[in-house]
């Protein structure tokens, strides 16, 4: 049976994992973010020698990850664009590499053995501190002619609120939540974490519950939006806040009242949570190491 390291590469922790050719994760662990690209490098390296049975490391990455092995973009760690982190790593360990965008994985991951099997047409919405995401057509990755296919953070919605249009991120991620709470109430926005918020609201904080209802009619009106876009089969949710059991439910309810006020829309999406979780990108990776390196 074949085995495959799969690295997920993140602004604050590295995770990794020996993933089988059926999607199990048979070893995982996490390391802290290297400050530099060498310590990056070696990181690797090390994981690389303490799976020695592994067919080839498949890594996931933030930013517009190129067929060149270059990552376009920008992230959390800067010294990850520039360079050809494929070539390098190649260089360094000796074993095949494949490297994909984070949301694509996450998308790879679901289409393989998730909540979208057995479908060819899917998006994937990854809700953190900012939004990302993933477009699959007949069951392959749409990464669009500047590789910002599925960056669905950069829609932009009016806003009232500040007289100006803002990006999505800016309006509908677990970032924007916490900052409008933090205005409400003239707190930093360092002094709030998301889960926070949902445990403030279970306990009947106005704030928190107006905030969410407002976050969720956000979430709800892009999804809107991408469904009229691309009519996808089913459009899924990753990210930490897919982990909570309302989420799927609440912004349901928000889409009905979208459709009710649009007499003409009949088509409704059809969403649910990333099957896979926090281990969406490691799985992926290797599903896509498997389509480009497996025939």
């Amino acid at each position: 049976m074949k085995t495959f390291l799969a690295i997920d590469i993140g602004g604050t922790f590295i995770k990794y994992g020996l993933v089988n050719e059926h999607a199990v994760i048979l070893e995982s662990g996490r390391e802290a973010a290297p400050k530099k690209l060498s310590a990056l490098l070696d990181l690797i390296d090390d994981l690389a020698q303490k799976y020695p049975q592994s067919d080839g490391i498949a890594v996931s990455s933030p930013g517009a990850v190129g067929d060149d092995g270059i990552i376009y973009g920008s992230s959390a760690l800067p010294y990850l664009h520039g360079p050809n982190i494929k070539e390098l790593l190649e260089e360094k360990i000796k074993k095949p590499i494949f490297l994909e965008n984070d949301a694509n994985c996450a998308a790879y991951a679901e289409i393989w053995k998730g909540a979208a099997q057995g479908k060819k047409d899917i998006m994937v919405i990854v809700i953190g501190t900012g939004i990302g995401g993933s477009i699959m057509k007949e069951g392959k990755l749409h990464k669009g002619s500047q590789l910002h296919g599925g960056e669905f953070g950069y829609m932009l919605l009016d806003s009232s609120k500040n007289g100006r249009n803002d990006t999505w991120s800016r309006r509908a991620s677990t970032a924007a939540l916490i900052r409008s709470v933090a205005e409400v109430k003239k707190a930093a926005p360092d002094s709030l974490t998301g889960e926070q918020i949902f445990t403030m609201a279970e306990a009947g904080d106005q704030d928190c519950i107006q905030a969410l209802e407002e976050f969720y009619h956000l979430l709800a009106l892009g999804i809107y939006n991408l469904q009229y876009v691309y009519d996808p089969e089913i459009i899924l949710i990753g990210g930490g806040i897919s982990a909570r059991e309302e989420l799927i439910t609440m912004i349901d309810d928000k889409l009905n009242d979208i459709l009710t006020g649009i007499p003409d829309a009949r088509i409704k999406p059809r969403i649910a949570a990333c099957h896979f979780r926090q281990n969406a990108n490691l799985v992926g990776a290797v599903y896509g190491f498997m389509v480009e390196n497996i025939r």
